[in-house]
């Protein structure tokens, strides 16, 4: 590491302190980030931003693809392992360093400063922003289900469609440029819940808890009917032959739609879990708020193991809940549920066509309130939490300064203000959708450089305070490090249209970091680093 590294985290106890800014009055100290986060705090915004439309939604794709009740089910738990894996191992990590900005803060000491701005500047440009675009855009998306003027179709003021523009890995495009009805409501849900977090972080916590708490128990009475209601037409078609097209010989035809190759079904279910794990990430939202968590050293770990843990759950019993009411096949043409089935759910809303099965045309309204609590409790989450990102990076010199200052409420407004600017603008230009196939790649590729650093690091500072040690060190983040690499060149070999923009996106900052430092003063940048 470089000279100054262990300065930076030399006191992980304390709560981010003021840094005197040069001409600062010693005797009038700028106001910080305040610890406001206690353990359920915590769990509710790990389990609030994993739950978000995705659950609801991606199954479909996902029964399109493996075609067997047995591997649907299989594709589900392998994400939940990987992501309880990964929670259990970043929780040493927290544990050891709780300060705003997590994940970042993790690579930048494990790895170097240039890895924590690449991850700082892919959750900006893509990962954080895109995420939070797309969610805001489900909500309104079925707001239009209630209300039908919540249209992508009444355009206030299209500007133009951009695209497609075909490259080697893919098409890029058509974008739709513009304001319409839909994308009005996204950025109106966005705007207020950056205003709801600027105003406090109890009141932001208040917003997190009650949603998801309540977003837990609609998904839980979602698994209860779906179990109770079952059809006699999908108890047949599922359970009969619950393992078909399990044998791990068997090739596949992929993709389904016009193969291009025959895989196998390990390689198969690998390929399938970009909906799955996508549904389940955000998990480390609660690391970028580490600096306003009580007691972190047994929070953070708890809350990562608690709040994955009840999500893995739901998410699982979920699908289970799927296969009791839908036939995982279906006829894409098909004038009813039944018919279409869990693969060709209409829209891929697998979870309206369970409850339209079970209660009728009232069914898809239930489920639109249900999803409109979910999609507005997950970006209240993410919000709140990726703030804090840019907010760190600015206090180590490599963002905006004044991003790296915080208002009378303690709270890092014009970070939030800049996140929110920049997911307004993804709404606008149509492109959020095709971000969120990108990130998961660039996502997991952060995380796989994360758990490499939690083993530099055991290695490197071993007189570093863990208050918690990861639990199945170092047999279960090793797991975790050969499951991801697996998944990232299956990536790579069959979806090169959702990874290699994902890569350029990561590499595109190393230009953007070399200018940076080259314009910082580098004496500067360092003083303005905190612990925090």
């Amino acid at each position: 590491m470089g000279a100054g590294t262990s300065d930076r985290v030399a006191d992980p106890t304390v709560a981010a302190a003021a840094v005197p800014q040069p001409g600062a009055s010693s005797t009038n100290p700028q106001p910080e980030l305040v610890k406001g986060l206690g353990l359920f705090d915590a769990t509710m915004i790990v389990a609030g931003s994993m739950i978000g439309s995705g659950i609801f939604i991606v199954s479909a794709d996902i029964a399109h693809q493996v075609q067997s009740p047995g591997l649907l089910i299989i594709v589900w738990l392998v994400s939940g392992l990987m992501t309880l894996i990964g929670a259990l191992s970043f929780g040493e990590l927290a544990a050891a360093m709780p300060h705003a900005g997590g994940q970042y803060v993790y690579l930048r000491e494990s790895l170097g400063d240039v890895w924590g701005f690449l991850y700082g500047w892919t959750m900006l440009l893509v990962i954080q922003t895109a995420t939070i675009a797309a969610v805001a855009i489900g909500f309104g998306k079925f707001a239009g289900v209630i209300w039908p003027w919540f249209s992508a179709a009444h355009w206030i003021w299209k500007i133009h469609t951009f695209g497609p523009w075909h490259l080697w890995f893919g098409a890029l495009g058509p974008y739709d440029v513009g304001l319409n009805h839909q994308n009005l409501l996204a950025i109106a849900s966005i705007v207020l819940l950056t205003w709801i977090n600027t105003r406090g972080l109890r009141l932001g916590k208040i917003v997190q808890n009650v949603f998801t708490v309540t977003k837990i128990g609609s998904l839980a009475a979602l698994i209860l009917l779906g179990c109770w209601f079952a059809t006699a037409v999908a108890r047949t078609t599922n359970f009969t032959h619950f393992w078909r097209n399990m044998s791990w010989s068997a090739l596949h035809a992929y993709p389904p739609d016009g193969s291009q190759w025959m895989i196998g079904t390990i390689t198969l279910i690998g390929v399938a879990m970009v909906g799955s794990l996508f549904a389940m990430d955000a998990w480390a939202s609660v690391t970028f708020t580490a600096a306003e968590v009580k007691n972190p050293g047994r929070n953070l770990p708890l809350s990562l193991a608690y709040g994955t843990g009840i999500v893995i759950a739901l998410y699982t019993l979920a699908n289970i809940a799927y296969l009791r009411v839908l036939p995982i096949t279906g006829d894409a043409h098909g004038a009813t549920a039944l018919t279409r089935g869990i693969e060709f759910a209409a829209d891929g809303r697998v979870a309206t066509a369970a409850l339209q099965v079970i209660f009728g045309p009232v069914g898809a309204v239930v489920m639109a309130l249900a999803i409109l609590i979910s999609t507005f409790g997950c970006n209240n989450g993410l919000i709140l939490s990726g703030a804090r990102i840019y907010y760190a990076m600015a206090k180590d010199g490599l963002f905006f300064r004044s991003v790296g200052t915080v208002n009378r409420y303690h709270t890092p407004a014009i970070a939030l203000i800049v996140q929110c600017a920049w997911a307004a603008v993804l709404c606008l230009s149509g492109t959020y959708g095709q971000l969120l196939d990108f990130l998961i790649f660039a996502e997991l590729l952060f995380y796989v450089f994360t758990l490499v650093g939690l083993f530099l690091l055991r290695w490197k500072r071993p007189e570093m305070n863990r208050p918690y040690r990861a639990f199945g060190y170092p047999l279960l983040p090793a797991m975790y490090l050969v499951l991801a690499a697996f998944l990232e060149i299956q990536l790579l070999r069959y979806k090169p249209q959702y990874t290699w923009p994902g890569l350029i996106i990561v590499l595109l900052g190393l230009p953007v970091y070399a200018i940076w430092r080259w314009h910082a003063k580098a004496p500067g940048a360092r003083q303005g680093r905190v612990a925090a």
